[in-house]
């Protein structure tokens, strides 16, 4: 499977897209986020397939250092990555180690960061959903927020028949990046959602990233409180 290009998202932050993943008889895109660090070495958030082009860009940017999985649902080509960076330290949020027995974590991610985590990155766990506990990241050299699929956006005409209801009925189909309805259900514990919210919207971010969307490019604080609205409590300025 192919992916495109690394193309720059800022500073030492780039976007690749990959192909697309089969959940549920729904087709989603895929993308995901290489970060350059400032110890040295690459992080790489939400890995797509690793094809020649992608490993050639990602050797001429520097070493994979981290991988990266930002929810219990985005496992798909961690074994691939592992085989190819065995020095590449696995840092997942909960629930994954549970879902892969067969895949060895070197870090599960904690409400506070790892002794070896990078300075460049800040992260959230977004916890009392049933769904999956994700990661919200923030790289600080671009002001870059990272959500994984808590906010998706997918655009019109990408599903047909039946599939474009379920779509539009979960909000993956709103012009801007919504939280599918989905997921705002699964928020069993409204209050330690609101608690994370408040601390994602502390960072000065100016830019979103998405697993499953149209990337956000101005005014990225405005619009994460604009979309986690329902969810209480969020607030900008």
């Amino acid at each position: 499977m192919s992916v495109s290009r690394l193309r720059s998202f800022g500073p030492e932050i780039w976007l690749a897209d990959g192909g697309q993943a089969q959940v549920a008889g729904f087709r989603y895109p895929t993308r995901m986020a290489v970060m350059r660090l400032t110890g040295g070495g690459l992080l790489v958030w939400s890995p797509v397939a690793l094809g020649d082009e992608l490993a050639a860009e990602l050797a001429a940017l520097g070493g994979v250092r981290l991988l990266v999985a930002p929810n219990s649902l985005h496992d798909l080509h961690l074994t691939q990555w592992r085989a190819a960076f065995p020095t590449a330290r696995l840092y997942a949020a909960p629930g994954l180690a549970t879902k892969r027995p067969d895949l060895r974590i070197d870090v599960e991610l904690g409400d506070a960061p790892p002794s070896d985590w990078p300075a460049d990155l800040d992260y959230v766990l977004m916890r009392g959903n049933a769904i999956t506990t994700e990661a919200v990241f923030f790289h600080r050299p671009s002001r870059t927020v990272l959500f994984t699929d808590l906010l998706q956006q997918f655009p019109p005409g990408w599903f047909t028949g039946w599939r474009a209801l379920v779509a539009r009925l979960d909000l993956m189909t709103q012009p801007q990046p919504a939280v599918p309805r989905k997921f705002r259900v699964a928020f069993t514990d409204r209050r330690a959602g609101r608690a994370a919210l408040a601390r994602v919207l502390d960072w000065p971010s100016d830019k979103v990233v998405m697993a499953h969307g149209t990337p956000v490019e101005r005014d990225g604080r405005a619009f994460i409180a604009s979309a986690f609205r329902w969810l209480g409590g969020s607030r900008a300025s």
